[in-house]
């Protein structure tokens, strides 16, 4: 049921020459608002532009970064596989502010979370200065005072280019338009853990500043950019939170821990009520599956998120899950599991589903029954008008959102809107994939052990 599957190429090395940018305002884990706009030399060096915004909109500038420095691309990853790994080095990285406000809290991070070469950063009183540039990392000075913005660079550490072909939208037209698509390393989930993970999985992609997908206004604005001009995206109306119906996947998503899949769920408002199918692959274009999980469940009324503007918070259970195994390898593994662990021992094969809910869940795939998650939600329309659904970003380190202080502060890829009936989709994908029927849901896969990624490559995930 991908939209463009068949179509997406990739070249390893990828060629990253040329500017890149965000087609839209990006929320990281914090929550951190921001547009990105990179710029890659045929020399290996690159500039790198980061603006940050005080609403979730991108409409409200606080204070852009300005990051040079040098890339090497090296071998394809062994772990993340369709990625290229890179090494890169930071010559320098300069701030600039775009109120008094921004500089006074930046500077006040600094001044007290930073060591002794700092503390001075900016002396208390100091004015603020439209257009200044301060610098906060230097290679030739040896400072680096970057720790307390929470910065690092290393989504440069895993690379990933894709080309496909966007038809072209007008009817009086015919043929398509090439799109290229950066995708990066993710970004730690815990603000404790970004400055020195490694990642292995992706965030929202970059698009080429001359090959994007069209119409993209923010396109245009990022590209144009600079630190003293940071863009301000269109304004765009609110969208309640209209969960009822199907949404699905448009691409093969990648997570951390080796992970590829894709979502289809369908959420039933009258009764508060979900069903999610989980397909789970081996490859990063998903066309060879492995595995795949029905669950179920009803949850709650949502309420405005007070930590994420723009979002809305509800509390999804999970009372009921079926697996489907479609390898061998996770027909052994299951077979493998200790008995009344997960489904009936030893009767797992290839295309059969199980119902593992009188197990209490999968202790092989990490599925505990019944099971809560605190999620964030957001709905919008993208510039073709069509309704996208975003889910709360998965914790990096596998572990599940059970608590509310574990609740998201970002956003997975975003799901688009079925426009046809549930009952055809899913027939759709019972055939393909002999799975069930309407789908939705809260993903919960842990990460198992690193010695079991040996034996499995891809089941290294958590039941999210």
């Amino acid at each position: 049921h991908l939209q463009d599957s068949a179509g997406i190429a990739t070249r390893l090395p990828p060629r990253l020459e040329g500017r890149w940018v965000s087609t839209g305002c990006e929320v990281r884990p914090g929550p951190e608002f921001l547009t990105r706009s990179y710029l890659f030399y045929t020399n290996r060096l690159f500039k790198a532009l980061q603006f940050y915004y005080w609403d979730p909109s991108c409409r409200d500038p606080s204070y852009s970064l300005v990051i040079k420095g040098k890339l090497r691309l090296r071998q394809a990853s062994w772990i993340t596989r369709g990625a290229t790994e890179a090494d890169y080095h930071l010559h320098k990285v300069g701030v600039v502010f775009h109120s008094p406000k921004a500089m006074r809290e930046v500077a006040s991070w600094i001044n007290q979370t930073s060591g002794e070469g700092c503390r001075g950063f900016l002396p208390p009183g100091r004015s603020w200065a439209p257009g200044a540039l301060y610098e906060v990392l230097s290679a030739k000075t040896e400072r680096d005072c970057t720790a307390a913005l929470g910065f690092a660079m290393h989504e440069l550490s895993l690379v990933r280019v894709e080309r496909h072909f966007q038809p072209l939208l007008q009817p009086q037209q015919s043929g398509s338009r090439l799109v290229e698509e950066l995708y990066l390393g993710d970004i730690h989930t815990d603000w404790g853990e970004r400055l020195h993970y490694r990642p292995t999985g992706y965030q929202r992609p970059l698009q080429s500043a001359l090959h994007h997908v069209h119409p993209c206004p923010a396109c245009g604005i990022i590209s144009r950019a600079d630190e003293h001009h940071p863009p301000i995206l269109p304004a765009r109306a609110a969208l309640p939170m209209q969960l009822s119906g199907s949404w699905v996947s448009t691409h093969c998503e990648v997570r951390p821990a080796v992970l590829f899949l894709t979502r289809y769920f369908t959420f039933h408002g009258n009764n508060q009520t979900w069903e999610g199918h989980y397909y789970h692959y081996s490859d990063p274009l998903c066309r060879q599956p492995t595995f795949t999980i029905y669950a179920s469940g009803h949850y709650t009324q949502g309420i405005p998120s007070s930590k994420v503007r723009g979002g809305t918070e509800l509390a999804f259970k999970v009372t009921q899950a079926r697996v489907t195994p479609m390898d061998q390898v996770t027909v052994v593994m299951l077979n493998s599991s200790e008995p009344g662990s997960c489904g009936s021992a030893g009767s797992w094969s290839a295309g059969v589903e199980q119902d593992i809910t009188p197990t209490n869940g999968c202790l092989a795939l990490g599925i505990k029954l019944p099971h809560t998650e605190y999620e964030l939600f957001k709905t919008e329309q993208d510039t073709q008008e069509r309704s996208l659904l975003y889910i709360g970003e998965r914790p990096t380190d596998g572990s599940s959102p059970d608590s509310p202080d574990k609740r998201p502060t970002s956003y997975q890829a975003p799901l688009i809107q079925c426009a046809a009936a549930p009952e055809e989709f899913s027939n759709y994908i019972s055939l393909k994939y002999v799975g069930r029927k309407d789908a939705n849901g809260i993903e919960a896969l842990k990460p198992l052990p690193v010695a079991f990624l040996l034996f499995i490559a891809l089941l290294f995930l958590g039941w999210d």
